[in-house]
């Protein structure tokens, strides 16, 4: 495991939410974060859909720590603002939240995330989030 793996899974690990939804981390690169997230009828809205709630938080920590893979040393991120587009219902087995850096500056990073609901017959997308992530001491 890079150095950076082993600290986005620290961190990622200390989040208590991510414990709460279930989610893991499923790929760490530069630039890119996979977040994984099981169906469970907890996270639902009241017509049995993932609720957009859990959506936009994998998807938020997804693009979140795509950015921290391209942090400046000892820099840590903080969600700025992001707009999302929640395009379907979440239906599926699961779910996988993509963030990925778009660019990179000294205080900012620019991200897209996208949201696939996963079934047996295949994959769609959910969500649409575009992001900024500041760089924090």
């Amino acid at each position: 495991m890079s150095d950076i793996e082993a600290r986005i899974s620290a961190s990622f690990n200390a989040q208590g939410l991510m414990k709460t939804l279930g989610a893991e981390l499923a790929s760490v690169t530069a630039g890119e974060v996979h977040i994984a997230l099981p169906f469970s009828g907890h996270l639902t809205q009241q017509h049995g859909y993932l609720h957009a709630g859990a959506t936009t938080s994998i998807v938020d920590s997804a693009c979140g720590y795509a950015a921290l893979t391209q942090a400046p040393a000892g820099r840590e991120v903080v969600t700025v603002e992001f707009k999302i587009n929640l395009m379907r219902p979440a239906i599926g087995e699961r779910f996988l939240a993509i963030g990925r850096v778009q660019n990179a500056g000294k205080s900012l990073a620019v991200c897209s995330g996208e949201v696939h609901a996963i079934t047996a017959s295949g994959s769609k997308v959910v969500a649409l989030m575009q992001a900024t992530m500041a760089y924090v001491g």
